[in-house]
């Protein structure tokens, strides 16, 4: 194994759909310590000239820069890299200018547009070229949205960053596309690594609005911010959930991952990708992990219900909402946490409501119950991914890895451990940071593995241990499966 100079400090951009924050990262003497200089908003707008919902980008890097700036005053980094969510991008033209703001994959411009696209190419060949899970929101169904209702838009462009490329060249004013990021598209062939030029024809993007893919780990540039600040640019993984795996304290190959947070995204970490028949019937997705491995798993909605709940229902406090469900009845109602209809509802309370009546559950009527029924639905959503694992990789899943934000909610920890009937551990929380962080030091030659990094990891961090109590009844199960198979499918 080899082994870095164990010397570093830097800044890691860890920008989520909801907020984001800049992290000081520091190793010396072995000891991995995380301090945050900055938390922001991420704005999320009405933008009025496009008619559709978009990130406020200006604001953003507004926000990223005077983080580095708060960085600066405690210690000065050596490097800085971004990490954000998924499938969103932004279009330059030729004079490196940005095109309009970019669209957020909430926004509902690609309702029905993978139906247009499959008439194109049927779904099982762009599953058997990209590997990818289908999502209405994957960059090719936004591509093709954008060509259908701002021709305007592609017409001049001549590059597409997605969103932690476009911060990158911000900073460092250099041009690249960074694989894990790129990998979530859904236009990234996995056998060759770089774009499929037949789906980007498909979706309307023009020749060469792509670079190759760069490998995480990558130093891209330089930034200067004035004032003789200057440090490298380097790219993670882009994605924060390939920044968060990396970080995760895995034990070998039976582990799977769960990072709780806004989304839920359980899966393996994997030297090969699964992108068989079984893979494409169970939609599996093989989202590109750093150092040319693979994160084989699947999306939920995570706590995206929950935040909607608490905002919806008077902003009452993270605590209280849990408290407020422990309090309730377990299994009372459930739904499937998978269901499309939650990606973006006028209202999640009344869609919770909507989806207990038509399954025949009991309605959720209170604060408790109606977060109740998110938790205790979430559990048996990570059951479902777990045995569908199992049936995938035809091996057994001994422990369940909470990484991310959502691994401080002790009642879904349990609920997770006693659905799965397996061993659950929590923690760490910033992951998505971490992992940012210790690729950025392994391109500075401080870190020398991804295995040195996790022992790092774990070293600094605790992690909380829970075992599986009681099992779910059976009729319970049924109940959930009955959700899950009433719901439509994507394709």
């Amino acid at each position: 194994m080899a082994k870095g100079n164990g010397t570093a400090r830097v800044a890691a951009v860890d920008m989520g759909a909801g907020s984001s924050r800049v992290i000081l990262a520091e190793l010396a003497d072995g000891r991995l310590a995380l301090t945050e200089a900055h938390r922001f908003e991420t704005p999320l707008i009405d933008d009025r000239s496009s008619g559709h919902q978009c990130w406020d980008v200006e604001a953003m890097e507004s926000g990223m820069r005077l983080g580095l700036e708060k960085a600066f005053d405690l210690a000065p980094p050596d490097s800085v890299g971004c990490d954000t969510w998924g499938v969103d991008f932004v279009l330059l033209d030729r004079d490196l200018r940005r095109i309009g703001l970019p669209v957020s994959y909430r926004d509902r411009r690609t309702e029905g547009m993978m139906d247009v696209i499959f008439r194109q190419m049927p779904a099982d060949e762009i599953y058997r070229r990209t590997g990818i899970h289908f999502q209405p929101y994957n960059t090719l169904y936004q591509l093709a949205a954008t060509r259908r209702d701002h021709p305007d838009w592609l017409r001049p462009a001549r590059h597409l960053l997605m969103m932690p490329d476009y911060f990158h060249f911000r900073l460092s004013g250099v041009v690249s596309n960074e694989h894990t990021i790129a990998s979530t598209s859904q236009l990234l062939d996995i056998a060759t690594r770089d774009w499929d030029p037949d789906l980007l024809a498909l979706a309307g993007a023009p020749p060469g609005l792509m670079c190759r893919p760069v490998e995480a780990g990558t130093i891209l540039g330089t930034a200067d911010l004035g004032g003789g600040r200057v440090l490298r640019v380097v790219a993670p993984g882009g994605h924060d959930t390939a920044s968060a795996v990396a970080a995760a304290p895995l034990d070998g190959p039976d582990d799977a991952f769960l990072s709780s947070g806004t989304w839920s995204l359980m899966g393996v970490e994997s030297p090969v990708p699964y992108a068989d028949a079984t893979a494409r019937r169970l939609n599996f997705g093989n989202e590109g992990g750093v150092l040319g491995r693979y994160r084989v798993l699947r999306n939920m909605m995570g706590l995206w219900l929950i935040q909607r709940v608490r905002k919806e229902m008077g902003s009452p406090g993270f605590d209280e909402v849990v408290s407020a469900a422990r309090a309730a009845p377990a299994w009372t109602t459930v739904v499937n946490p998978e269901d499309p209809r939650f990606l973006n509802p006028v209202s999640m309370v009344e869609t919770v409501k909507e989806l207990a009546a038509r399954g025949g559950e009991p309605v959720p009527d209170s604060l408790g119950a109606v977060a109740r029924t998110v938790f205790d639905s979430l559990a048996l959503g990570y059951r479902r991914v777990k045995e569908d694992l199992e049936v995938l990789r035809g091996r057994p899943i001994r422990r369940i890895r909470i990484i991310g934000g959502g691994s401080q909610n002790a009642l879904l920890n349990q609920l997770c451990a006693d659905a799965c009937q397996c061993p659950v551990s929590a923690g760490p929380v910033e992951t998505s940071a971490l992992g940012n962080a210790c690729l950025q030091m392994m391109a500075l030659g401080a870190i020398g593995s991804l295995e040195e990094a996790r022992a790092l990891v774990r070293r600094a961090f605790a992690v909380g241990e829970i075992a599986p109590g009681a099992p779910v009844p059976d009729s319970v199960w049924a109940r959930f499966t009955r959700a899950v198979s009433a719901t439509p499918p994507l394709q």
